[in-house]
């Protein structure tokens, strides 16, 4: 009778937080046990000629940058995923199911909910957020070899400024800054994330397009 009761009180605190999560949008992992991988229909709706992760990641309708997520399908950015958030509602009425956080690089199919994982993705998640290893960076200087984004055009990564080499290989390695502590009221180190997310996408060489935008150096941003 006590082990019958404790279920049913675990069960209800769960309930109450995934109901808190999707009234707030906010990502919460609740579940007792790792779903089971499901097989996502709908990968093929998915439009890469417009995905765009050069601009401010907040959601189009609320403006706010907590747990958004980018349609696959039409490119646009909306938050959460629970069944009162922006993003659920636009899969509903827009009948768009693929979606990518943009904080954790997960994918999801909205609106069943489920995590979406699948190797044809990788690309799109190296496009958000390009790494690259010691090995490659040491061949950037003696690569001539051009690239072919997705519409097709031709183009040599990283250009200008990203040139200088100690700078260069310095921020393309994102582990080499990641723990640069900000004393109170220096701005300095948010300069340096947004500089080194700009090399990292200037030497992308599977970029979707063949310029990249960085909207964090305008002014006001």
């Amino acid at each position: 009778m006590i082990q019958c009761s404790l279920k049913s009180n675990m069960s209800e605190d769960l309930s109450k937080k995934r109901k808190l999560s999707e009234d707030s949008g906010v990502e919460t992992d609740v579940s007792p046990a790792k779903a089971p991988h499901i097989q996502c229909p709908y990968l093929d709706t998915i439009n890469r000629h417009v995905l765009d992760f050069d601009f401010e990641k907040l959601c189009s309708v609320s403006l706010t940058r907590i747990n958004v997520y980018a349609c696959l399908v039409c490119g646009k950015y909306f938050q959460g995923r629970g069944t009162n958030t922006h993003a659920y509602t636009h899969s509903v009425a827009d009948g768009h199911h693929v979606f990518l956080n943009l904080h954790t690089l997960k994918f999801y199919c909205l609106p069943d909910n489920y995590e979406v994982i699948d190797s044809s993705l990788n690309d799109i998640k190296y496009v958000l957020n390009p790494v690259f290893t010691s090995e490659q960076i040491t061949m950037m200087d003696t690569n001539t070899k051009m690239f072919r984004a997705i519409d097709g055009t031709m183009y040599m990564p990283g250009i200008c400024l990203s040139q200088v080499r100690p700078l260069r290989n310095y921020f393309l390695r994102e582990a080499n800054y990641a723990n640069v502590r900000r004393p109170p009221g220096d701005s300095s180190f948010l300069l340096v994330q947004r500089f080194g997310e700009l090399l990292r996408k200037l030497w992308n060489p599977r970029a979707f397009k063949a310029h990249v935008i960085q909207w964090t150096f305008y002014p006001g941003s």
